[in-house]
């Protein structure tokens, strides 16, 4: 067998390795990492015979060298077999149903098919292999004609001799016959969905890791690591084998609990506070919304601090209707309709600014904050008060002292929720928050780098135990947006939820999960002398730029949280800039163009320019999305923002040397210079923003 040889050492030098072909041969490798990882599985090519494609059960994939030509092809088949292998392994010790291994692979193979780049596809239009052809044709996807397929059972060679689909098998495929990076994508909204060029999202970021890409979008939301994209995908792996062998429904509920324990022992949050996970932070509110109207009969009114700086969805959430046009579990609704079951809520909204664009100093933010909830109590309402901790652009109101003096009003029915869905507090903050009766919002995926769309609200144990003790069911119209396992099982509430189970979501927390726990490995000190550097260094990158503004020299009118002690909420992490060109801001549509210029390979657009400028253009630079204020409160513009996340001391922690990670913070340091530098590029050729 000297001609079967290990693809990681195949290496002619035939044409594909032709300089123009490297960099599309490259790709290619790129995506294969997605591809579930399996011990003692061994991936072989034949040169023997160039046209085989044959799976070992327990063993290896042997691929024909032919194969290798056309490396989509190869992706593809090799795609399968790895699949078809984790299925076989998950089988157990009785290996007679591969009718199971032979469905799950080819289902989890076209998914991988359907969000391959445009440009790969289109390389296999015209080439007739039997599995390319069965993963476009949508007819040979269903179970009878798959009973009837023999061309699948050739390649691997075992007779299933029951040929018998088992009923129990239909919700582990529905929900765990996917792709890793699928169901990252799965159970959110239309926001989710990644272009077919790209492959990005709506926030510039994918649902697989992107280690080309220089990013600090930690404000907005970041592509996977590769490192939480390992251990999700190896989940996955655990999960299917357990739902073979313990039942589908018992698995999922067990893995949902072991997420929220393990967000407890993370956060450092006591038992007795109850988590909800949610799709995103929009649907966080919505969940509010729906709560605080089964915990008081009183009419409502949420006053939202903060408004111009939450999620664009919120306010209608709070009033309980839809926010968009599809639920996360894939209803179609009407955006801006009411969800059946939702009494008329009053929302009183507290922008940070101005008209004009001007930033309200604290004062003036507490006292109407103040008056809302004085005239609110007045007319006998339950005041449900927003408090931001803190917001896109890092600011945090109303003061602690508004906070105390509300104590003075005679019989005010009020609860106070904390938006802190950037999570950019340490545990303390937390268990103050609760300790305090506060209900509080928070993202995996905003600070702490985990896929966006992770959302979750952490009640204090009073308001548990209240809600616990209601015999109220929540709004009709939730069912079309959460599952019953998403909230406490013990809440009678929630009773009427669907039965499903949102994969999506809780292999998104998986990720946001495993992040916080390796930053919080990172000794404390090295920790916050790290989170220092690179945060000095921003802020003094951004004002030594000429053509760069930082929004704000005034931050601290709303900073009103003043502490010696050194912590998250304490420090400014965010920073968002003007971007001026002949000291002249740029026009919103600019700066929305300047994004996703700076977040592109551009190099085609230099092809005559020097090499270091041809790769300074290629860079992939992603960073916090535009965000409307205004400049010099007349001049409407956007801001830019360059944000520290968890990942930058964690990632550079990772070799666990104290000299290896302040070099691998400077190193990340580099990459803010170079972002700059990429900003200046385009300034300096500013046709390409037309």
């Amino acid at each position: 067998m000297t001609n079967n040889i290990l693809i990681e050492d195949q290496y002619k030098r035939t044409r594909l390795f032709e300089k123009e072909n490297v960099n599309y041969l490259v790709r290619v490798l790129k995506r294969f990492n997605t591809v579930p990882k399996i011990n003692n599985i061994n991936i072989i090519t034949s040169n023997n015979e160039p046209n085989l494609f044959k799976i070992v059960p327990n063993k290896s994939i042997i691929i024909g060298s032919s194969f290798l030509d056309k490396p989509v092809l190869a992706l593809i088949y090799l795609r399968y077999g790895v699949e078809w292998q984790l299925w076989y392994k998950a089988l157990g010790k009785d290996k007679s149903d591969t009718l199971l291994c032979d469905i799950a692979a080819l289902k989890v193979t076209k998914i991988f098919y359907e969000i391959l780049p445009k440009e790969d596809k289109e390389k296999l239009e015209k080439i007739n292999h039997f599995l390319i052809n069965m993963i476009k044709n949508v007819d040979t996807l269903d179970v009878e004609s798959l009973l009837k397929n023999s061309e699948l059972q050739s390649i691997h060679g075992i007779n299933d001799s029951k040929k018998v689909f088992e009923k129990s098998w239909e919700p582990i495929l529905e929900n765990l016959a996917k792709p890793t990076e699928y169901l990252l994508m799965s159970g959110g909204d239309l926001r989710l969905n990644i272009d077919e060029i790209e492959l990005l999202n709506k926030y510039g970021c994918r649902p697989f890791p992107r280690p080309d890409a220089f990013t600090f979008a930690s404000s907005t939301a970041t592509s996977i690591s590769n490192f939480a994209f390992d251990k999700t995908d190896k989940v996955r792996r655990i999960l299917i084998q357990n739902s073979l062998k313990k039942g589908f429904k018992n698995t999922t509920i067990a893995f949902s609990e072991l997420l929220k324990n393990n967000l407890r022992k993370t956060l450092k949050i006591n038992e007795e506070c109850q988590i909800i996970f949610s799709p995103s932070g929009t649907d966080s509110a919505l969940q509010i919304a729906a709560i605080t109207q089964i915990i008081s009969d009183k009419e409502i009114t949420h006053i939202l601090v903060a408004s111009d700086e939450t999620g664009s969805g919120v306010p209608a959430a709070l009033k309980g209707c839809h926010f968009e046009n599809t639920t996360a579990l894939n209803y179609p609704v009407t955006k801006g309709d009411k969800i059946t079951g939702f009494r008329d809520i009053d929302l009183i909204k507290v922008p940070l600014r101005e008209e004009n664009g001007e930033l309200k100093s604290t004062l003036q933010l507490d006292t109407e904050i103040f008056t809302a909830i004085s005239k609110t109590n007045e007319l006998g309402r339950h005041v449900v008060l927003h408090v931001m901790d803190q917001s896109k652009l890092g600011y945090q109101s109303p003061s602690e002292e508004l906070i105390q003096s509300l104590n003075a009003l005679g019989n005010l029915s009020m609860q106070i929720i904390v938006d802190a869905s950037q999570l950019r507090l340490d545990p303390k903050d937390i268990q103050n928050y609760l300790n305090k009766g506060y209900i509080i919002t928070i993202t995996g995926s905003k600070y702490f780098t985990g896929p966006p769309y992770s959302g979750a609200l952490i009640l204090p144990k009073r308001v548990s135990k209240f809600i616990n003790s209601v015999k109220t069911t929540l709004p009709k119209g939730l069912t079309t947006y959460y599952n019953h396992s998403d909230w406490p099982t013990s809440w009678f509430c929630s009773k009427n939820l669907s039965d499903g189970f949102n994969y999506g979501s809780n292999m998104r927390w998986n990720a946001a999960i495993v992040e916080m726990d390796r930053y919080y490995k990172t000794p404390v000190l090295y920790r916050n002398m790290g989170i220092e550097m690179f945060c000095n260094f921003v802020e003094d990158s951004i004002e030594d730029a000429p053509f760069l503004e930082l929004l704000f020299g005034d931050k601290t009118k709303t900073n009103t949280y003043d502490s010696k002690e050194f912590g998250l909420r304490n420090i400014c992490t965010i920073f968002p800039f003007f971007v001026l060109k002949n000291e002249k801001v740029l026009s919103t549509d600019h700066v929305k163009k300047l994004y996703t210029l700076l977040n592109s390979d551009i190099s085609d657009k230099f092809l005559d320019s020097p090499i270091e400028i041809i790769r300074l253009a290629a860079q992939k630079c992603h960073i916090g999305q535009p965000v409307d204020v205004k400049y010099s409160n007349d001049c409407q513009t956007a801001v830019l923002r360059i944000s520290l996340g968890a990942r930058v001391i964690s990632e550079s922690w990772a070799n666990r040397d104290i000299s290896l990670f302040f070099r691998n913070i400077e190193a990340q340091m580099n990459q803010i210079t170079i972002i700059i530098k990429k900003i200046e590029l385009i300034l300096n050729n500013s046709e390409l923003l037309n």
